[in-house]
């Protein structure tokens, strides 16, 4: 195909595929028409693949249009901002920091938003813009009000709303503020992840107002989840699915090095040796990961891979006082771990992942979240069953 064949077929050949996953439902058929996608891309992307989130090489139009059309009609996330904009090279950065979403996930968070005409809207991350101007042509524009806290980022998203046809009221700010001007909302959506809800999210939706945002622990795992206000000062509701998105900037959390754990001594230093038989491989698949970070609270895992195919699985905490390695090597039965310091962390992955195996190996579908003004907690199958923590 040539890059007009792809221009020109590529917005119905996406939306048949969002339509055959039952991720576009016919009520927002007219919305993905009124604002096409490509309006809403910029000039250089880094194309991501789909279901994953990797980034490919650097595409520009201009010097690769088929290539470009390709990536923008494709159920593919886009990054298009690296490093908070401190990146500017033509190779990928270090932290992907704006994107324009896979399309399976943006119209996936649009239906649990249960979103009608009259309703007030308010998008915690403008990016690209794309995911507003959808909003606004289905609410209309003057109940829409979308935060962006990169001014670069909302200056460009405002152009591309105005040049195409859209005037939500795009807001340079902290998102985890929400925007109090414009409160109450019936609707609050979240294009950024999440550890923590923002309770002044809370406190700005109207009783009976949804929020639906992507949630994850430190640890790793995300899933969407669909709260609704209950007018009380608590919001509670169901996890629905994974999802895989940047972080709220106000709460990412600096990872230190493990020299900074070594300190200064060559591994293992003063680190207690024993054997699992528990595979580092069994505990990486992303519900899992999500499970045992809702119980292995403040720690995160990162893998060293070798030529050979085998890896070091660390553990860290985020208070720079433990950590763990797990070494995979394929065909053993057991596997070699190393621990320091107060918390032991493959310990407590361990007792996560038998808690996770004894009530059935749950997928996201089964958990919930509850938020109320002390904090939040996360669930299975009820609220009434709080998920323990794994610490010992």
């Amino acid at each position: 195909m040539t890059e007009q064949d792809v221009a020109e077929a590529g917005p119905a050949l996406l939306a048949s595929a969002l339509m055959r996953n039952g991720a576009l439902s016919s009520d927002w058929l007219p919305a993905f028409h009124a604002a096409p996608r490509h309006r809403f891309v910029p000039e250089t992307i880094w194309p991501g693949a789909a279901g994953g989130n990797r980034q490919k090489n650097r595409v520009i139009r201009s010097e690769e249009p088929r290539a470009w059309w390709e990536a923008v009609y494709s159920d593919a996330p886009i990054t298009t901002q690296w490093d908070d904009g401190a990146h500017v090279g033509p190779e990928k950065g270090s932290i992907p920091t704006s994107s324009n979403s896979m399309p399976t996930m943006v119209f996936s968070m649009l239906r649990a938003l249960d979103v009608s005409e009259g309703h007030r809207v308010l998008e915690i991350g403008t990016g690209t813009g794309w995911n507003a101007a959808l909003l606004s042509s289905h609410v209309g524009p003057a109940d829409v009000v979308t935060i962006e806290v990169d001014h670069t980022t909302a200056e460009a998203a405002r152009e591309r709303l105005q040049d195409a046809g859209f005037l939500p009221l795009v807001v340079v700010g902290d998102g985890a503020a929400g925007y109090v001007q414009g409160a109450p909302y019936d609707r609050l959506i979240a294009t950024c992840s999440i550890g923590r809800v923002p309770y002044a999210w809370i406190e700005q939706m109207k009783p009976g107002g949804v929020l639906v945002a992507p949630w994850g622990p430190t640890y790793g795992g995300e899933a969407f989840v669909r709260l609704t206000a209950t007018g009380d000062g608590t919001a509670q509701g169901k996890f629905l699915g994974s999802s895989a998105f940047m972080r709220l900037r106000a709460q990412r959390t600096e990872r230190k090095h493990v020299r900074e754990y070594l300190k200064g001594k060559p591994w293992p230093a003063d680190g207690a040796r024993s054997t699992t038989a528990l595979s580092p491989d069994d505990v990486g698949d992303w519900p899992i990961m999500f499970a045992v970070g809702v119980q292995v609270g403040d720690a995160f895992p990162w893998m060293e891979s070798y030529k050979d195919g085998s890896y070091t699985l660390w553990l860290r905490d985020t208070a720079v006082t433990s950590w763990a390695t797990a070494d995979f090597e394929k065909d053993r039965r057991e596997f070699e771990v190393v621990q320091s310091g107060p918390r032991r962390l493959w310990d407590e992955v361990e007792r996560a992942y038998q808690w996770w195996q004894s009530q059935g190996r749950p997928v996201f579908d089964r958990f919930g979240l509850t938020v109320t003004p002390e904090g939040e907690t996360v669930w299975l199958d009820d609220p009434q069953n709080p998920i323990p923590p794994s610490r010992g």
